[in-house]
């Protein structure tokens, strides 16, 4: 074939992309309280995008990870992992109440979480 002036070869481009995010993250804000008692067995979890009520419904259920560094002899890696799940909704501000196998530390207030796309409830 020929080639007419100006016109350039196509080429195939691939374009890499992130990776897609089977999370959302989420900051640990504290445990259920009331005035004078504190319950350590459920944790208040912030989900970010997470506006009101509504919207946090969709979280019922899913699984939550905290991850942290920290030697891990089972793994031999260099980080540990808390697995909870979303309880129900805390408030009408999009908060959320999780309750993990073992309970958080208070060292891990204001720590990011990762609040785990599935399962999924909607299909």
């Amino acid at each position: 074939m020929v080639k007419q002036a100006g016109q350039a070869e196509k080429r195939s481009v691939s374009h890499k992309s992130q990776p897609v995010r089977l999370y959302q993250k989420a900051t640990f804000t504290g445990f259920k309280r009331g005035q004078r008692d504190q319950h350590e067995q459920q944790a208040l979890l912030a989900i970010e995008g997470c506006k009101d009520r509504a919207s946090s419904k969709f979280y019922h259920g899913k699984r939550v990870a905290y991850i942290w560094k920290a030697k891990n002899s089972k793994t031999a890696s260099n980080f540990k992992c808390r697995w909870g799940k979303v309880i129900s909704s805390h408030g009408n501000n999009g908060m959320v109440r999780a309750k993990f196998a073992k309970n958080l530390t208070p060292r891990s207030f204001g720590a990011t979480l990762r609040v785990m796309l599935y399962p999924n409830k909607s299909i």
